[in-house]
């Protein structure tokens, strides 16, 4: 009897232990990431054979404690290693854990290896050689706290390796794992199976193995026992050519078909090319197909099971066309495959939760690093010919009802930047801005009162009517959750794509980024303002405090402006400045861009200007300011400063966003300056709904009687 060890992947290991048991393994004992058994030489080659779960297969030779470099050295030249390895022959030494004496785990193995070598020189015996590539044999050890085991890798490379597949896709699943998840989803063979989202044909082939009583190891060329001097080559034929009856017996008499889709065709002939190599190309039929042109291959039936691993991202406010897939996936699902099982695999619950359909059962497994569930899930019978229920229909119709309006009236106006829904409905609480042909949609935190759960699905149930609504291709929309800001927090960055795209805006080119920070770069809610300044611009000195990209510098520079000034702290948002003024041909000595604290800089300046337009934060704290700033205790004291600058005949437009902003009328007179709100004329027929989103005002010398 020979002690052994099977790993798998963390979440298998009592699947693995029922299929060693299976087998005939005796006295199989589970720990994490693998089984320790007994079994005869025979049980020890049908495991490596037949074991559709184990990654690797192990010949434990020995442990030993490691309090030093020496103790490891010494542990493993206590094995006889001229009775396992061939003199002359090739090996490599894997080497895995740390700890206070063996902190380099290249060092481990190097002690390791110069064991095994020691232990042919001493003989006299030819030495064997190090092949990190190909060797003959491998050797294991794992290094736990302060003990060192030490195995015979009998697999040589993994046992995922099954030998039918050359190529993957984008992010292919582990043949043993695939496996897994089609022993786990309730399917069973003999009846239909599909996988709409197959990639390169991974579970597809799997499950047909499993279908055909086919060993997963029968078509792989090297084994890591090929190497060990205790082989048993007579009885590894044997073994094999058992299996390979039994496959051949099996492929004969299996007759139901198995199916697989993809949207990338370049995917799905990788994905033909591994089943024609695994010999299954008369079993599993592969078609080109998006998701929602899926159909049942077997409408007047059997029913089946649809099995997949659909892609997930690590972020859902970056991959907003996943919540949509899912959506989407649910319900065809419901609609075109009842009395069917369903059984999903992904590292993303959030992403399951879309498919708005309620589990019987599931489990977890480990890909890789990343922690996942698979869940299962019966189709209760639907009529013939039923059609998937419409998603967020309130939410679509007013959508459709918002772009008929605003279409053309955007196209009238020569803008390809504008709102096309704002909370209408206050079940979906969110604002959807269009950008050329890129959509944003800011979610808008919930209150308080409203279940999490309940919003979150209303938030997938709208991205996935917007994309149908508006017949996005995946990447064209953008999801960002937008909450109450403070400071510097507005600026926060989010990702570092660096991916801008140019947009116009009346006569003006401007770049706007929709994936690196909260805001895209233009604020839509102003755009009339800043006609209004290109207007009012010509001949004038135009300065813009807190200037954030420049577009209104852009905009002043366009209508004729003699010069322009543009102040910010952020040289992220100075350099975007920049840009924006080069990309319309405004460039040199007459367009400045200051960085600085632009309330510090606004006390110490002396220059005069004829337009001058401020748009502060509603408050500010950030730590690059001298003070505290808050917009309606302070826009008195900014006026002051303001006046200073400007000069006799000259305009201030000041904006905020502060609700319920109160200019302080007094305060302005005693200062020797009149106001005139010009909010109304300000907001377009696309912020028609959002009486308050911003308050603006012309601010002038007060005409003395």
């Amino acid at each position: 009897m020979n002690s052994l060890f099977a790993s798998t992947a963390r979440g298998l290991e009592e699947l693995l232990k029922s299929e060693l048991e299976a087998l005939g393994a005796r006295e199989c004992r589970v720990v994490q990431g693998g089984v320790h058994y007994q079994g005869d030489s025979r049980l020890m080659y049908q495991s490596l054979l037949w074991s559709r779960l184990a990654s690797r297969i192990l010949l434990p030779l020995g442990e030993c404690g490691v309090y030093s470099d020496l103790d490891l050295y010494l542990g493993a030249q206590s094995i006889d290693w001229t009775v396992l390895l061939a003199p002359g022959s090739t090996f490599a030494v894997h080497f895995s854990g740390l700890n206070d004496s063996i902190r380099n785990s290249q060092y481990g193995a190097m002690k390791v290896k110069d064991a095994i070598v020691d232990a042919f020189t001493r003989k006299n015996l030819p030495r064997p050689t190090v092949d990190r590539e190909a060797p003959d044999f491998r050797v294991q050890v794992r290094l736990s706290r302060d003990t060192a085991s030490i195995s015979l890798d009998l697999s040589g490379e993994g046992l995922h390796q099954r030998g039918y597949r050359d190529r993957t896709g984008q992010a292919p699943i582990k043949e043993n794992l695939a496996a897994a998840i089609v022993l786990r989803s309730g399917w069973q063979p003999g009846t239909p199976l599909l996988d709409p989202m197959c990639g390169t044909g991974t579970l597809l082939i799997e499950a047909a193995m499993i279908a055909t009583d086919r060993a997963p190891g029968l078509r792989r060329q090297h084994w890591g026992f090929q190497g060990w001097c205790g082989h048993d080559e007579e009885l590894w034929k044997s073994v094999v050519a058992e299996a390979q009856v039994r496959a051949q017996r099996g492929l004969n008499g299996y007759e139901a078909r198995l199916f697989g889709s993809d949207r990338d065709s370049r995917v799905v002939e990788m994905a033909r090319s591994a089943v024609r190599r695994a010999g299954f190309a008369s079993l599993i039929q592969l078609d080109v197909r998006d998701v929602a042109q899926l159909a049942n291959p077997l409408p007047d039936g059997p029913c089946g099971t649809v099995i997949s691993n659909p892609p997930y991202g690590e972020r859902l406010d970056s991959e907003p066309a996943l919540i949509a897939l899912h959506s989407q996936l649910g319900r065809l699902m419901k609609a075109r495959f009842g009395g069917w099982q369903l059984s999903l695999f992904s590292a993303s619950p959030d992403l399951l939760n879309c498919l708005q359909l309620r589990a019987d059962r599931q489990f977890h497994a480990k890909n890789g690093p990343l922690e996942c569930v698979q869940k299962n899930y019966r189709l209760a019978e639907t009529a013939p010919g039923t059609e998937p229920q419409a998603i967020a229909p309130d939410y679509a119709n007013r959508l459709r009802k918002n772009i008929k309006k605003l279409e053309k009236w955007a196209k009238q106006q020569g803008i390809e930047c504008y709102r096309l829904y704002d909370a209408d409905l206050p079940e979906y609480n969110l604002a959807v801005d269009r950008y050329a042909d890129h959509v944003v949609i800011q979610e808008y935190a919930p209150p308080k009162n409203i279940d999490l759960a309940k919003a979150r699905q209303r938030l997938f149930d709208a991205i996935s009517a917007t994309m149908e609504v508006l017949q996005l291709a995946p990447g064209q929309l953008v999801l960002k959750t937008r909450e109450r800001q403070k400071g510097k927090n507005q600026y926060q960055k989010l990702a570092g794509k660096g991916d801008f795209m140019e947009v116009r805006e009346y006569n003006a080119r401007l770049w706007v980024n929709l994936t690196d920070y909260l805001d895209t770069g233009l604020f839509l809610d102003h755009r009339i303002a800043r006609r209004t300044l290109g207007e009012m611009s010509r001949g004038k000195d135009f300065l813009n405090l807190f200037c954030y990209t420049g577009s209104a510098s852009v905009h002043a520079g366009l209508g004729g402006a003699r010069s322009t000034t543009s102040v910010d702290m952020s040289r992220t948002y100075l350099e975007w400045a920049e840009r924006n003024l080069r990309l319309n041909g405004l460039t040199g000595r007459a367009h400045r861009l200051m960085q600085a604290d632009c309330l510090d800089w606004l006390r110490h300046a002396d220059e005069q200007f004829d337009l001058i337009f401020i748009d502060p934060p509603t408050f500010s704290n950030s730590k690059r300011m001298a003070d505290a700033f808050d917009v309606q205790r302070d826009h008195i004291s900014l006026m002051r400063d303001l006046k200073r600058l400007l000069r006799p005949d000259g305009t201030i437009m000041f904006s905020n966003n502060k609700r319920g902003f109160s200019m302080d009328l007094d305060g302005l007179t005693a200062l020797g300056l009149s106001a005139r709100e010009i909010t109304r004329d300000t907001l377009s027929q696309d912020f028609a709904r959002n009486r308050q989103i911003h308050n603006c005002w012309l601010i002038r010398h007060a005409v003395k009687d």
